[in-house]
């Protein structure tokens, strides 16, 4: 019996339990390849596809490359605009400062000393009005000593104030906004 099957699937090139693949009862040969029936799909070769792939990735990063070497230009120039106009701005109003300076010299030159003394005094009002203009504060030194806006030159003992108080202002400190441009330097009680 086994020879009769065996002669059967090679004389008619069928397979009666449908082993053989591809010749399954209901089963397309064209199907089993992965093609399509008609026959008009073409394959695509996927080294062909992986390349084109790389070259839209590629054109993609080129562009974003592009842009964003674009934007780092724009926002340089847009910086190094502000950063002039904020020097203009500031020379602006020390301009009259220096007027001011250049009468007190020539006040002196005619030995006035009571023009002079006005003309200096003049000149400090205007330099103060203009830093206080760009938001310079100056530092509070009454009461006890900070040290994140105080620098302590001395510390010497006194009577009548307590420890750690401001006793004399060295030079003053200022601030401009939160930041501190320069802390006031203070003799401090011990």
């Amino acid at each position: 019996m086994t020879g009769e099957h065996a002669d059967a699937t090679v004389e008619g090139g069928s397979d009666p339990w449908g082993l053989t693949p591809g010749t399954a009862e209901g089963s397309d040969p064209a199907a089993a390849e992965g093609s399509d029936p008609t026959g008009l799909t073409p394959e695509i070769d996927p080294v062909v596809q992986i390349t084109a792939e790389r070259d839209e990735y590629l054109g993609d990063l080129q562009r974003v490359a592009a842009e964003f070497e674009n934007y780092r230009k724009r926002a340089a120039r847009d910086q190094e605009r502000l950063v002039a106009h904020a020097h203009e701005r500031l020379v602006r109003e020390l301009l009259p400062v220096l007027d001011d300076l250049e009468r007190a010299l020539e006040a002196a030159e005619r030995h006035e000393e009571a023009a002079l003394v006005d003309g200096v005094k003049l000149v400090e009002q205007s330099l103060r009005q203009a830093l206080v203009k760009e938001g310079l504060v100056e530092i509070e030194t009454d009461g006890a000593f900070d040290p994140h806006i105080h620098e302590a030159l001395l510390a010497q003992p006194h009577d009548e104030a307590e420890s750690g108080s401001v006793l004399e202002v060295v030079q003053r400190g200022y601030r401009l906004g939160d930041k501190v441009v320069r802390p006031a330097k203070v003799i401090v009680a011990e």
